[in-house]
């Protein structure tokens, strides 16, 4: 019997991609950022200057695989990445895509991950599985057979999809199914589904949804994917937490961090010290119920008994790390005792920046350190500032947008070496 799965990504390889954009822009996103990766998997210290071997697990059409390869060629980094996945169509995409950049660090293999373990590809510092488990028959099958390749010393980093975010997405499935009894191919299905989206009434969930976008924004690969998957579940907070604890796993961290933690949409003073009692998970999972519009989850895991935290961000010796390129620009506009908003979807988000806010980011380029950033600073120099008032107006800055991941920690050289 042919996998219906397997046949939808042979059709319709998925996100669509055209390897000739690779002159004019590199797609970044989560998981598996190097700063990302560094700052949550590693506790800031991955060593850049020693061979590092990542596994990118149902690797599509190259998005995470073409991101990290470029980022660890930029580093210097003596890398191999290994994309897998079951689509032929899929792989020659991502291959036409390393191909353009010229990489030579990534290695291509056509399989399922629930083979990797026979596969002989050996042992990985990092996995990259996004946007697979929830396609899976038993995700949990799937995240174990990673964990039989994973370094007890390394980590993944993991996407499936948030229910309440989709909202929407599983009636119009379930209409579409019922539709499928005439359809005879899975392009007869996708002008079907073009169909039945022209005639939802404004009160159908999906229309209402407006952070559910790809079969309006997206080619037809888009409404395969959404909405006529043969395979597809999502999970709340517990769910995802039951699955990577099932597997001997614990989330490290939340992307973006800000999205998790119910403090960023409450400030109610009765009810933000309860909320304050929560645990990470716990307040995790309230966030979702309180947002509402998380159509993802992507987080970072590590072995139970990794101990890995990020660097603090009050040592002299912490490096911090921007995600984004021209991060001073971005930052130049900070205003003393202003707040920075940023929108997602529907909503608008403001959160105070401490006074040096805009001073800080300046000065900071993915090198210097904490000490460095603070003896420059004229306040220092003038004695108008001690390193104690320095350190409380970075660790603000670096809750809002290390909350917004715009902003990761490494640890420098003086830091303890990683037991």
């Amino acid at each position: 019997m042919k996998d219906a799965v397997a046949e939808q990504y042979e059709a319709y390889p998925y996100p669509p991609r055209d390897p000739r954009d690779e002159k004019k822009r590199l797609i970044a996103g989560s998981p598996s950022h190097v700063a990302e990766i560094n700052h949550y998997v590693f506790g800031g210290r991955l060593d850049f200057t020693r061979p590092f071997r990542a596994l990118i697990a149902g690797g599509g059409t190259g998005d995470g695989a073409i991101m990290l390869a470029q980022q660890l060629t930029d580093a210097a980094c003596p890398a191999e990445i290994v994309y897998l996945d079951r689509s032929a169509a899929a792989r020659r995409i991502a291959e036409a895509r390393a191909q353009a950049r010229g990489l030579g660090n990534l290695r291509f293999v056509t399989g399922s991950l629930l083979d990797v373990q026979s596969l002989g590809l050996g042992v990985f510092d990092y996995i990259d599985c996004c946007g697979v488990l929830h396609h899976l028959d038993e995700p949990r099958d799937g995240l174990k057979a990673l964990v039989g390749v994973l370094s007890s010393r390394g980590g993944m980093g993991l996407m499936v999809y948030g229910g309440l975010g989709r909202t929407g997405v599983y009636p119009v499935q379930t209409m579409l199914r019922a539709l499928s009894a005439s359809a005879d191919t899975l392009a007869d299905r996708v002008a079907s589904a073009r169909r039945l989206l022209a005639q939802l009434p404004p009160t159908n969930w999906l229309r209402r949804n407006s952070g559910v976008a790809d079969h309006v924004t997206q080619s037809d690969a888009g409404v395969v994917d959404l909405l006529l998957h043969a395979r597809d579940r999502a999970y709340d907070v517990p769910e995802l937490a039951v699955l990577v604890e099932e597997s001997g796993l614990r989330i490290a961290g939340f992307i973006e961090p800000a999205l998790y933690d119910p403090l960023t949409y409450v400030n109610d003073p009765v009810l933000r010290p309860r909320l304050e009692s929560l645990n990470l998970l716990e307040r995790a999972a309230f966030a979702e119920l309180l947002a509402g519009n998380l159509k993802t989850h992507v987080v970072y895991v590590v072995a139970v008994a990794n101990p890995v935290a990020p660097p603090p961000p009050d040592a002299p010796s912490t490096v911090p790390v921007p995600r984004e390129g021209d991060f001073a620009g971005w930052a130049r506009d900070f205003q003393p005792g202003g707040a920075l908003t940023t929108r997602i979807g529907d909503l608008t988000l403001r959160f105070p920046l401490p006074r040096l806010a805009a001073a800080i980011a300046a000065r900071i380029d993915g090198r210097r350190t904490l000490r460095d950033i603070f003896v420059d600073l004229p306040e220092a120099q003038a004695g108008r500032l001690d390193w104690a008032g320095f350190a409380g107006q970075f660790v603000q800055l670096h809750a809002v947008l290390n909350g917004l991941n715009k902003l990761l920690l490494a640890a420098g050289p003086e830091a303890p070496a990683d037991g």
